[in-house]
């Protein structure tokens, strides 16, 4: 099992290599466009154990499937 250091890991580096906005990224999250980048940063830098809901939002933003991106083997 994979423990959320990772888990915020890969979101991070799935984030970096999206080369979306803070702001794209938190509008296609599903937050208001006024709280877009907070919210986003707050998911990225601030979580350490986020909840599923958030981590679905997320791969849904970066189009992976929650299943590549929690698979115990990631492949690089």
């Amino acid at each position: 099992m994979i423990d959320s250091v990772e888990v915020m890991k890969r979101a991070n580096e799935l984030f970096e290599k999206s080369e979306m906005t803070l702001e794209e990224l938190g509008k296609r999250m599903g937050a208001d466009p006024a709280t877009a980048r907070m919210t986003a940063w707050q998911f990225l830098r601030k979580s350490t154990d986020p909840r599923i809901s958030m981590l679905l939002r997320f791969c849904a933003a970066v189009k992976v499937p929650i299943e590549k991106f929690l698979a115990e083997n990631k492949k690089k």
